[in-house]
Order: structure tokens, then C-alpha cells, then sequence
């Protein structure tokens, strides 16, 4: 191996195998017509508007038991932690981001490594909820994505040298990336993390072949966004209109609302769609307001960054229930006649249906079994009906250092987390990994300083049932009913892939791959990875045979703020891996 200051390890055998390649330049068609090109995974989401399901029937419900694994890739060295990364896959070579934010790029026939960019991270960096990196973004000739010290690279994909890299926020302040960027008719879209530490969220749009910031919008209330031309600032429009509408005094100045999972994109209403983290600080009493944008989904224009829409999920947010998780765009009919449609399911609980042209309310319904701080949702707005007394109690009301806790069903790590959901356009579906735990919460006084927890509250999370925490559900997003479910013994927090195979594929922090049938939830096939699996599958052709990858490596937020909950998993391995499975040609015509 041969190493340079850019942290670059390239295998001298195998860097003449990927200028072999030579591997086509990825276009923004490319990017806009991922769903339907089976020989290449070029968004995150398999397709822009994340849906994660693949077209391909090669591997089905009546051959899957012959999926076989055929390489293993290792991470290697130490750093191990959470493995959270989706792959992607053009022209035959895999690129696949792992802990500590570092990039691979990987021969996907034989599973030789083709070279290593390690980001060389300082040792100040605060990520909240372990050392994860979620994905890479491919544009033209080059692999971007965020490290944890919140800069954005771009590297050769033949060669892995950097082509440029920026700084998008101050990782001293307790920002950092942990999510895949996406590309956007050659604007490369990134949000930030860090809503631990009180800081703004914002999203922003780079040059994706330059890096030069094109505009910039923040997601509080109050804070000016910005369109850059010719390297100059201009002003463009305070996010929400003016400050201090739904929040008291200067509390808008560090409120939160982290951009941290990424967004999806919508080509039919040419929108941007963002979820938004926990207002700052968790304790609510500080605070009181709608404190927008926190614990919302946003529509953005991605021509200039203005926001068209918002859905709030949880106003005045005091569970922690981030409102980030990713909104998948679908068409169903309703009397005749198409509704362009949005889902998410929540961290509060509940799952939301959106008319994603104007974010109006459709439908809400629970998603988990049970929902305390809430008892419902207003018919026409989506709007929560707060249960009496579910709020933590203000410390200031009982004179002493902690407010009245209450106990809040679902935790603050969520009914659904980061882990990506998948929509089926066979049974029209939802396959969403969710999660049954309550917690013991309570506020506390706190006050922002630069770079520091910025909390004022206190948890503990419990395992709401003996035998099993994690539950994929099959949810019909038209009557909000579970069609069947899957049921875990340790929390599920990895991604999900549907297939036009009637196959649905989850991993487990147990270490299985698992494969369910679409239709029924019978349980297909599995196999253990040696890790848990916090990762998203994916799937693509390669040689006319049908090929399944994913990472594995236990990790991620659970065993670090799962109290209880953690026990759990407590005796778990860690790793670090990529597993490649693939169906035989000869097992095809088992369809």
C-alpha cells in the first residue's frame, strides 16, 4: 500500500483495475432516473424521491433461498462503532462511506478494495449519537460526502484524491455531517447535525463540480438566508418572515432544528423535501411557542433555497421528538383521480399522509401501540392533541434542580429513527423498522454555552414489552392500518429495501440480513453477518445475475443512550464490514 498527506490508500494492483473501468461520469439524468435502472444505485434512496424499491424480479419469494454471499469486504483497523452507510454502485464499482468518515471504494464482482480516503479527523469533533457516515453522493467524476467535522469532500472516483473540500459549519460549536448529500440538478444538498449543542440548522446547496455555496437557508425562525452570486452574499428572506414569532426572546438565536438525516427529492413538484430536528434546549419550559421550524418537514425550492411549505409534527416539542425522519413521495388513487401524495413516519409515533404540492394535512394515524403524550391528532391539521400533564414538568415550579419527570411512550430515540422506511409500488405498502420503548423523562435548568451539551433534561429509556422491542410493520398509508409485522428482540435500526420480487430485506442488531415476503411478512431467509446490522440494503444486476449488498457493524445511538434499553445489546459485537450476496443465474427461472 502507498499513502499520501490526504489520507489516500490506493492497492497498487488495483488502482490499474479502476481506470480499467473507466467508468462513465455520473449525469443528473442518471440521477433522476435511478429508480428505473437496475444496473446502477446512484441516490440515496434508490431513486430521488426515496423510496427504496427496486424493479427487479429476478429474486423473488419462491427463489430467495438461494441468495449466497459471494464477498466480504472489511473496514479494518480500530474503528469500528456504527455501520450506517447505503451503498452505492456504478459501472461496476462500489463506493461505501464507514465510521469516522472514511470512504471506500471497492471492486463490487470480486470485493477488492480500488482505493481509501480516511478524513483524518481532529480530536474535537462532538457527534451527539455515535461515529456514523450514512452515505456517499455521486456527480460527474467525483464521490462527495460530510464528515464529522462538518466539512463537505469531493474525491476522484478513479483515484480517491480530493478535488476540492469546504467547510460548511464549526464542528467546534457541536456541528458535524453524518448524512448522505444528494444532488440536485448539479447543486449538491447537504443539512448539518449538532441540535444537542444549541446550534441553527440550515440547509445548503454547493456547486457539486466547484463546492461554491450557491445558497444557504436556515430552518429556526428569524434567520436570514442567503443566494450567493459571484462569490457575493444576498440577503434572501428571513426563514418564517421575522424572529421571535414562535419563540420567546433570543431563545430562536440557538434553536436547534438539525437538518441531520438528509433529504429526499420530488421532480414532480420539483421540491426539496427536509425534516427538521428537536428545537434547543429539550427543556420545553424555556421556550414556549409553536418554535418553528423545529420538528418539521419542509418543502424547499432547490433553484434558491426559499422554503414553499412546512408540516409541523410536534409543535413546542418537549419529548425530543425530532421531526427528521424522511418523507417519501408516492401516487395512489382516491375516487378516480391521482393524489400526489408524502408519508413519513414520526418520531412521536405517529405516521403522517401529506398532499405534497402544498404539505397539507391528508390523514395521521399511530404507527406504534401505544402514544402517551398525545391522544390523538386534529382531523384537519395534523395537529397534536397534547395529553393533560404528558409534558416534563418545569423546575421551576417545584423550586429544585429537577421538574415533576413523566413517563413517555414513545421514547425520545423514537417510534421510527433515522432508519430509512421503504414503499412498495406492488402492494403499496409501507415497510416501516420501528421501535417499542417508553422513558422516564424530566427537565432541568441549563443555559447555552458555545460547544456545549445544551439539554436541560434527563432520561432513561426502557423496553416497553419482555420479549421484543424492534417491529417492522407493513403500514397501508390509505386507512393507516398494519397489515402484518415483524417482531424483535433488540431494537431495529437499520434500513429497509422492497423489491419487485415480493421480497422486503431489513438487518437486525442480532446480525442477520433477513428477508420477508412483501405480502404476508412470513419470514424467507436469513443470514448472520457476524455484526448488527444498522445499515440499508441495497440491490442492482451486474452479469445478468441480481446482487445484494449491505454494511455491517453494530452501533449508532441505542448503546449509548439506551439506559435500559442498552442491556439489551450489551453483549453484541462490533464490526466492520460490507456483504455482497447475489442469486445464480441458474436459480433465475425459479420466477
Amino acid at each position: 500500500m502507498r499513502s499520501n498527506k490526504f489520507g489516500i490508500r490506493i492497492a497498487a494492483s488495483a488502482l490499474a483495475l479502476a481506470v480499467s473501468y473507466g467508468a462513465h461520469a455520473v449525469t443528473d439524468e442518471d440521477i433522476m432516473n435511478d429508480a428505473n435502472t437496475p444496473e446502477d444505485i446512484v441516490s440515496y434512496g434508490m431513486g430521488t424521491q426515496g423510496q427504496r424499491f427496486s424493479t427487479i424480479d429476478d429474486l423473488n419469494t419462491s427463489n430467495i433461498q438461494y441468495l449466497q454471499p459471494v464477498w466480504a469486504f472489511s473496514f479494518g483497523s480500530e474503528k469500528m462503532r456504527g455501520q450506517e452507510s447505503q451503498p452505492m454502485v456504478k459501472d461496476g464499482v462500489m463506493y461505501v462511506t464507514a465510521s469516522y468518515s472514511r470512504v471506500y471504494a471497492i471492486d463490487a464482482k470480486t470485493g477488492e478494495e480500488l482505493w481509501q480516503y480516511d478524513a483524518r479527523l481532529p480530536d474535537g469533533i462532538m457527534p451527539c449519537c455515535d461515529v456514523v457516515n450514512r452515505g456517499v453522493a455521486l456527480y460527474d467524476d467525483k464521490v462527495i460526502f460530510g464528515t464529522l467535522d462538518a466539512k463537505l469532500v469531493a474525491l476522484n472516483k478513479d483515484t480517491g484524491k480530493p478535488m476540492w473540500i469546504k467547510k460548511v459549519a464549526d464542528y467546534q460549536a457541536g456541528y458535524a455531517i453524518t448524512a448522505a448529500p444528494i444532488v440536485v440538478k448539479g447543486k449538491l444538498i447537504t443539512g448539518v447535525s449538532g441540535g444537542e449543542f444549541g446550534i441553527v440548522g440550515k440547509v445548503e446547496a454547493y456547486d457539486a463540480n466547484t463546492g461554491e455555496l450557491v445558497w444557504t437557508r436556515p430552518t429556526v425562525e428569524g434567520h436570514m438566508g442567503y443566494v450567493y452570486k459571484d462569490g457575493k452574499a444576498i440577503e434572501s428572506g428571513i426563514s418564517g418572515g421575522k424572529a421571535g414569532v414562535t419563540w420567546p426572546g433570543d431563545m430562536w438565536k440557538n434553536g436547534g432544528a438539525a437538518t441531520w438525516l438528509g433529504g429526499t427529492y420530488d421532480p414532480d413538484t420539483d421540491s426539496l423535501f427536509f425534516g427538521t430536528g428537536n428545537p434547543a434546549p429539550w427543556n420545553s419550559h424555556l421556550r414556549p411557542g409553536d418554535n418553528l421550524f423545529s420538528s418539521s418537514r419542509l418543502a424547499i425550492d432547490p433553484d434558491d433555497g426559499s422554503i414553499k411549505w412546512h408540516f409541523q409534527t410536534t409543535p413546542h416539542d418537549g419529548w425530543d421528538y425530532d421531526g427528521v425522519n424522511e418523507l417519501i413521495s408516492f401516487d395512489y388513487k382516491e375516487n378516480g383521480k391521482t393524489v400526489k401524495a408524502a408519508a413519513t413516519a414520526d418520531r412521536n409515533g405517529f405516521m403522517y399522509v401529506l398532499n405534497r404540492e402544498n404539505g397539507d394535512f391528508i390523514r395521521g394515524f399511530p404507527f406504534v401501540d401505544k402514544i402517551t403524550w398525545a391522544s390523538g391528532l386534529d382531523s384537519k391539521t395534523g395537529r397534536p392533541i397534547f395529553t393533560e400533564n404528558g409534558r416534563p414538568g418545569d423546575p421551576t415550579a417545584t423550586k429544585g434542580t429537577k421538574g415533576n419527570p413523566v413517563v413517555a411512550q414513545p421514547a425520545f430515540l423514537g417510534g421510527k429513527n433515522w432508519m430509512p422506511m421503504a414503499y412498495s409500488q406492488d402492494t403499496g405498502l409501507f415497510y416501516v423498522p420501528s421501535n417499542e420503548w417508553s422513558m422516564d423523562i424530566w427537565n432541568e435548568p441549563v443555559s447555552y454555552k458555545k460547544g456545549a451539551a445544551f439539554l436541560g433534561a434527563g432520561f432513561t429509556i426502557k423496553p416497553a414489552n419482555d420479549d421484543y422491542i424492534g417491529v417492522l410493520r407493513a403500514m397501508d398509508p390509505k386507512t393507516g392500518k398494519e397489515v402484518w409485522r415483524y417482531q424483535n428482540t433488540a431494537p431495529l435500526w437499520g434500513g429497509v429495501m422492497a423489491t419487485a420480487g415480493n421480497l422486503v430485506f431489513t438487518g437486525t442488531p442480532e446480525g442477520y440480513l433477513k428477508a420477508f415476503d412483501a405480502k404476508t411478512g412470513e419470514e424467507l431467509y436469513k443470514f448472520n453477518t457476524g455484526s448488527g446490522v444498522v445499515g440499508t440494503p441495497v440491490t442492482w444486476t451486474m452479469g445478468g445475475e441480481q446482487y445484494v449488498s449491505v454494511a455491517s457493524g453494530w452501533g449508532g445511538a441505542v448503546p449509548l443512550w439506551g439506559g435500559e434499553v442498552a442491556k439489551v445489546v450489551k453483549d453484541f459485537n462490533q464490526g466492520g464490514m460490507v456483504w455482497t450476496f447475489k442469486l445464480p443465474k441458474d436459480r433465475v427461472a425459479s420466477n
